[in-house]
């Protein structure tokens, strides 16, 4: 399983939903993980975005699937990024 770092920006139309369903945020965490990514930790932040989420997922083809899902319903943009544990990296980096 591959870790992955999103850094998502609410529309204006996902800004009125939230406002409107503040609960849609645990939805989609709940649609997330039927599509194959576990959310394993969620902030909400300040700045250009307005969450950050860690992920767990299978593949790249898993988080980006579920990204174009999120994606065509027009509501958030999402920045993805796959994570490497410093350790796994350093160990690599002494091969």
């Amino acid at each position: 399983m591959g870790i992955y770092v999103i850094l998502s920006r609410l529309t204006d139309e996902g800004a009125e939903t939230l406002k409107e369903k503040p609960e849609r945020v645990k939805e989609v965490n709940q649609e997330l993980e039927r599509m194959g990514v576990k959310v394993l930790q969620q902030y909400v932040v300040f700045g250009e975005y307005d969450f950050v989420n860690i992920v767990e997922a299978p593949d790249n083809i898993t988080v980006m699937k579920a990204m174009v899902e999120l994606a065509s319903r027009g509501t958030i943009r999402t920045v993805t990024m796959p994570a490497v544990p410093v350790d796994e990296f350093l160990e690599a980096l002494k091969k």
